[in-house]
């Protein structure tokens, strides 16, 4: 495979600044690659059901084979390495780890995850692992699922297990990825897993996937002290559509049972009154003391939920306008900001990354931040010369990193970005229509095929790992070609 020769492209801001050390990766999720789901001692997930349930994804699409990551990892993580990426953001399978979501671990499971971290740690390339990705097992479901008190529970001690089954293989651990997306898209809007449209299930599940993650936490911290811990929330960029006092009220509102129900417990040890006042009719509370047996905030939840993390992760895709609406339920309406949409409809506003840092790191916590998850995507296909060229994502990637560097030279402490995602995956209810790669996937016959964004964000990486400061541009042209690691 001959690498395309890159066209000139504008090298990144010139406010952009990066520390020594800083973080440069790529992020996938299991369910969303790997595959072989019936492989390994695998246990069903609430997403193998949810996607096997007529008219939940796009064409009937399901994770079944998806990149058959289980089986080309190695070849997966060569390419990683011969594109220059020296940190990989991956995600355990609960269910292959766990099948029933209780009991010792699966010891296949085990071993792949050993035999993939090692992988990485071998070619160079530093793994920051995230405990939870959506798929919980289905058995936990059955028994009440994230709705259920128990089931923040059970993840705390699949957390203590993992921590002593995989621990020593990496130092960075995120607890829960995006706790709004498993709360509320799956359990209010129906969209995802478990595909739930009920405010009564949604709001209690977001107070146990927090609760979740306190518990892992203190697991981890007892098992292994040398590990750093997170979570990792995505926060929209919410602006009120007009300086109306209504639509100032609806941004608010959006922002209260968006960003704010997870960030204020988290970083400040308590719900916002905003967020009560939108959701105390499902028994949230402020802080759960004097709370009955039954009540769903109990006392010392948010002492456990607000133990201090050693980062925060940050995802984020696309800028909002707010107005009073209203909406198809009665609530405040909201539009993603144009223009240059991609095809998910989603913004590029990359203005809008550099206020969410600013936002957390002045609003909510000190502790370093990292970009944990933020991508683009477009309707790639391949050329006549067997290449895949993707200008508007290497514009999009081109802004959005500089509003990280931006950001740092504001004084934001951002230790880390990862770009979403390292190849076309399984997306969710999208299926396979969506692709964020960086690399092309034929999902007929497997073959990897980077695109040309891939070969700009490495020539970026190695810019600025040097020292140098400046984006790849033309580099491209010149540079040493890479062989996609995966065979048809």
């Amino acid at each position: 495979m001959t690498e395309p020769a890159a066209s000139p492209r504008p090298q990144l801001s010139s406010g952009a600044t990066f520390p020594a050390g800083f973080a440069w990766g790529v992020a996938t999720a299991a369910y969303q690659i790997e595959g072989a789901v019936n492989e390994g001692g695998r246990g069903p997930s609430i997403w193998d059901t949810f996607s096997h349930q007529a008219g939940t994804t796009i064409n009937g699409d399901n994770g079944d084979i998806a990149c058959d990551h289980y089986h080309r990892w190695e070849t997966d993580l060569d390419l990683m390495a011969q594109l220059g990426i020296p940190s990989y953001r991956l995600s355990l399978s609960w269910s292959r780890l766990q099948p029933a979501g209780t009991g010792p671990l699966n010891a296949e499971g085990v071993r792949f995850y050993r035999d993939l971290l090692a992988g990485c740690i071998a070619r160079g390339i530093t793994p920051y692992v995230t405990l939870y990705h959506w798929d919980l097992p289905q058995a936990l479901q059955d028994d009440g699922g994230w709705p259920a008190r128990q089931t923040a529970y059970r993840f705390g001690d699949y957390a203590g297990l993992v921590a002593d089954a995989l621990g020593d293989l990496a130092e960075h651990w995120i607890t829960i990825n995006e706790p709004m997306c498993a709360a509320f898209l799956g359990h209010s809007w129906g969209m995802q897993a478990p595909g739930f449209k009920d405010d009564s299930l949604a709001v209690p599940a977001a107070h146990h996937l927090l609760l979740a993650h306190g518990l892992a936490l203190a697991e981890f911290r007892t098992r292994r002290p040398g590990t750093k811990l997170g979570i990792t929330n995505i926060i929209g960029n919410l602006n009120p559509a007009t300086d109306s006092q209504a639509d100032r009220d609806a941004n608010d509102y959006w922002d209260a049972v968006s960003n704010r129900i997870f960030l204020d417990p988290v970083y400040r040890g308590h719900y916002a009154d905003s967020t009560i006042a939108a959701y105390g009719k499902y028994g949230l509370t402020a802080t759960g003391e004097g709370a009955g047996a039954g009540d769903l905030v109990q006392p010392g939840d948010l002492d456990i939920i607000s133990a201090p993390g050693d980062f925060a992760g940050v995802n984020h895709y696309t800028n909002m306008l707010v107005s009073a609406g209203p909406g198809a339920d009665g609530t405040p309406n909201w539009t993603h900001v144009q223009p240059a949409p991609s095809s998910f409809g989603w913004s590029n506003t990359p203005g809008a990354l550099k206020a969410v840092l600013a936002r957390v790191a002045a609003e909510y916590t000190k502790l370093p931040l990292y970009v944990t998850e933020n991508g683009v995507t477009f309707h790639d296909y391949v050329d006549p010369n067997g290449e895949v060229r993707d200008p508007r994502r290497i514009d999009y990637l081109r802004g959005y990193i500089s509003a990280v560097g931006e950001a740092i030279t504001a004084g934001v402490d951002v230790r880390g970005y990862f770009a979403w995602s390292f190849m076309d995956n399984f997306e969710w209810a999208e299926g396979y229509d969506k692709r964020f790669g960086l690399v092309y996937v034929d999902y007929g016959t497997q073959t990897r095929i980077p695109k040309q964004s891939a070969y700009w964000y490495r020539d970026t990486i190695a810019a600025h790992s040097a020292g140098t400061g400046s984006a790849g541009t033309d580099s491209a042209a010149t540079a040493t070609p890479v062989t996609a690691g995966a065979t048809a």
